[in-house]
């Protein structure tokens, strides 16, 4: 963690727990594919238009893991610092990826994701 980038002192407590848990995926589980949608921020009103234009949707989860396992087709995992919780797009996101075959979930803590995460490779959800 480079503390001497001057936007370090930007980011925000979810920003810090997005990368704490890409850390551990890239870190615990090299060989699988994951990845982190950069789906929130403000946008310019041409940047919202150009988002929606090119098929970039509301809700989308935070962590994205592309591994299938026995019972899922994948994981998906929206990150949220407590107290906050998802919006409706994000649970109706979360709604459709699990009518999917997705193992799809909201935590509001870096344990809640690690747990997930190892019960998920583990094929123990």
């Amino acid at each position: 963690m480079n503390r001497r980038n001057p936007y370090y002192g930007y980011l925000g407590k979810e920003d810090h727990l997005q990368h704490a848990v890409m850390q551990y995926l890239q870190v615990q589980y090299p060989q699988t594919l994951s990845i982190h949608v950069p789906n929130e921020g403000k946008r310019s009103a041409f940047a919202q238009y150009k988002f929606k234009y090119l098929g970039g949707m509301s809700g989308i989860p935070d962590v994205i893991v592309f591994k299938q396992t026995a019972s899922y087709a994948g994981l998906a995992i929206e990150l949220k610092v407590a107290p906050n919780k998802p919006t409706k797009n994000q649970l109706e996101f979360l709604d459709k990826l699990s009518d999917s075959g997705w193992y799809a979930t909201w935590v509001n803590s870096f344990e809640q994701a690690k747990n997930i995460i190892d019960q998920y490779f583990q094929n123990d959800l």
